[in-house]
């Protein structure tokens, strides 16, 4: 179930839905989700959807609706094989009618038509396709990556764009230390009294520390416990700012810069470091001891090691690359920036994701690269949906292939092998059909008159088969196909990026006119049925300020979408004039 916080303040981990590791801050009149955990305080919530009616399960909706709507698509040589055997048939008895019109005997015709059929039976048309596609899923296979189709294997080498989740895609999805700055002592001394804080603390920024910690030996759970005069007694959190904690008489804080601010002063060199490490996309922590700032620790969701690379590749094959998220523009921006991608598109809701893949895919070939709940309508949406390995179920199940190693670099590989067992089926066909090209005018004996030339139904049979043995060798060739090379990449024309770029351009501007645009849930008691929900749905439309209303009276509630701030009062003053009764306003 869904639904709104009425007691109590906690950091909740919606991870499973939005697909960012840094939890959200919940307090009295916050709403809370389905799927999501709370990780630290004690929370009262009502609920207000359930079933269905939940995010979770709309999502699961749309990737069902999303998977309703793919058409499948046809292989070339189910195409072809529908025209060839009715062709080779017909040219057979065409060659017997024909030899006996010209006066030969019935065994000569019988023989020239007999090796029509015999040397161009579809056998090695029949191979080229699955015998490929074979090789290349084993090769896949070997290396960690899972195409679950034959079509997915030859569809991925076509993709134009490739949009990627952000957390746990291009980064790691968890939050580690990327900075620690002393002010006035040292690292050490830093991070050992930031330990002795957070270890008491269950937030996910605080296990970047204690990891940090654990990983210089400081951990005081390796050692025994903590030595004495070292355990911090008193501790208490305080959810949304900070933490504090007594040790040997002193006071320890640690939390936001509001938080500390209020208890020690701030350097302006220190918050400009804030600053600049805010805009690289890190969360700074801010420490101080008895009234005095002790220094920053800066945690991050870090990027993978091999995901620059990758995405280098993936440019250098002729791709556009964008990166999707739901976190800030800021960070967003930041780490789009450091792993080099052509596009960032930030704040995006799990079926906001699966809006921008459906538009993605009118401009060009589309795959979504995820691992998360909130990708799975994006991946069932796009043209091929690739999953992290390490990812959600419902993930995996949405997509298409699967990253068993969940490296990134395992994308531009997948691509890579898709092209090549693609190029390997059409050479397996232009052989098939370039043997059928020379055999059956042989085998029909056209050239017979000219120079004596008459093929035995024997050797024709002969010929066949060393025409699937020359279409199985091709295909096994690509046992020796090196997928991680990507010295060889031919970059294609993409067609999609110059269109990629107005439909950036199109989808900021609508961001920024949705940013513009703010909601408020108004909590009314009295409303009784539909011609209720009516007249409060018209009393609030006639406010300048109001651009839609959604009334319910059966959650006793009106969703309110401002296209320009409006005081709570005076949206309370216009219900409560049509005699109901406004008991909030969120």
């Amino acid at each position: 179930m869904d639904g709104v916080v009425l007691e109590g303040s906690s950091a909740v981990n919606e991870s499973a839905l939005t697909g960012e590791s840094i939890p959200v801050d919940k307090e009295a009149g916050s709403q809370v989700s389905a799927a999501t955990l709370n990780q630290s305080g004690f929370l009262k919530c009502e609920a207000t959807r359930v079933g269905e009616d939940t995010t979770l399960s709309q999502i699961i909706q749309m990737v069902s609706d999303a998977a309703a709507t793919k058409a499948p698509i046809a292989k070339i040589a189910d195409k072809v094989s529908g025209v060839f055997v009715p062709a080779v048939i017909a040219i057979a008895i065409v060659t017997i009618l024909l030899w006996l019109a010209a006066g030969q005997g019935i065994g000569f015709a019988l023989a020239r038509g007999i090796s029509v059929l015999v040397i161009s039976c579809p056998c090695a048309l029949g191979l080229a396709t699955p015998v490929a596609i074979m090789v290349g899923n084993g090769m896949g296979a070997k290396n960690g990556i899972m195409f679950k189709t034959a079509v997915s294997l030859e569809e991925t080498g076509k993709m134009q764009i490739v949009a990627l989740d952000k957390t746990g895609t291009i980064t790691s999805g968890e939050p580690k230390v990327t900075d620690v700055i002393a002010n006035g002592v040292s690292e050490q001394e830093l991070l050992e009294m930031a330990y002795a804080l957070e270890r008491k603390s269950e937030h996910p920024l605080a296990k970047a520390i204690i990891g940090l910690a654990k990983e210089r030996g400081m951990a005081y759970e390796d050692k025994g416990g903590a030595p004495s005069g070292l355990e911090v007694t008193d501790f208490q959190a305080v959810a949304g700012n900070g933490l504090r904690g007594m040790q040997k008489g002193d006071l320890l804080t640690g939390g936001n810069l509001s938080f500390i601010s209020a208890g020690a002063e701030v350097s302006e060199e220190m918050k400009q470091r804030a600053i600049r490490l805010s805009e690289e996309g890190k969360t700074p922590l801010f420490f101080g001891k008895n009234g005095r700032l002790m220094g920053i620790i800066a945690v991050a969701d870090v990027i993978k090691e091999d995901s620059p690379k990758a995405v280098e590749e993936l440019k250098n094959m002729g791709i556009h690359v964008v990166m999707l998220t739901g976190d800030n523009e800021r960070t967003a921006r930041a780490i789009g920036e450091q792993a080099g991608v052509d596009e960032v598109i930030a704040g995006v809701l799990p079926d906001g994701k699966e809006q921008v893949i459906r538009s993605l895919s009118q401009k060009g070939r589309t795959a979504m690269v995820g691992d998360g709940i909130n990708d799975a309508p994006a991946l069932t949406r796009a043209d091929m949906g690739i999953a992290i390995g390490a990812g959600t179920d419902i993930a995996i199940d949405a997509a298409n292939v699967v990253l068993m190693k969940s490296r990134l670099s395992d994308v531009p590989a997948a691509i890579r092998l898709s092209r090549a067992t693609l190029r390997n089926i059409h050479e397996n066909l232009f052989w098939a059909f370039f043997y059928n090209v020379i055999g059956i005018p042989l085998a029909a004996g056209v050239w017979y008159p000219l120079f004596g030339w008459k093929l035995n139904p024997m050797f024709g049979a002969a010929a066949m088969s060393l025409s699937s043995f020359c279409v199985v060798t091709n295909a096994l060739r690509l046992n020796l196909f090196r997928m991680y090379d990507g010295s060889r990449d031919k970059k294609r024309k993409n067609k999609a990026v110059n269109q990629n770029s107005s439909f950036e351009n199109k989808f900021e501007k609508q961001q920024k006119q949705e940013e513009t645009k703010m909601t408020k849930t108004m909590k009314i008691e009295g409303m009784m049925c539909g011609h209720c929900e009516a007249s409060v749905k018209k009393c609030l439309e006639a406010l300048t300020e109001v651009e839609e209303a959604q009334v319910s009276h059966e959650a006793g509630t009106a969703v309110v979408t401002l296209n320009a701030d409006v005081l709570d009062e005076v949206l309370k003053k216009t219900v409560e004039a049509l005699d109901y009764q406004v008991t909030g306003i969120q």
